[in-house]
């Protein structure tokens, strides 16, 4: 049960990251342009710790790169 329990807080905490990352594209516009580049790396090292995390089993970083990847994902998609 405790299982269950753990990964639904970490589903939770991943879907607030949209949010987030949408508000962070609001306020942080100007930093965004001049580092689009750098946004880019951090979304796919944040990727391939989520597959390298798959593979150790755990599911703290997984879940800890993935909500990296999300929020500097919507702050580039989003931004205004």
């Amino acid at each position: 049960m405790s299982e269950i329990f753990k990964l639904l807080a970490g589903i939770f905490v991943l879907i607030l990251g949209f949010p987030m990352g949408m508000l962070l594209a609001k306020f942080t516009s100007d930093e965004l342009k001049a580092g689009k580049f750098w946004f880019r790396i951090i979304i796919f090292a944040g990727f391939f710790g989520a597959i390298a995390s798959l593979f150790l089993r755990n599911d703290i970083f997984l879940f800890a790169f993935l909500f990296i990847s999300i929020i500097t994902g919507m702050c580039l998609k989003f931004r205004r």
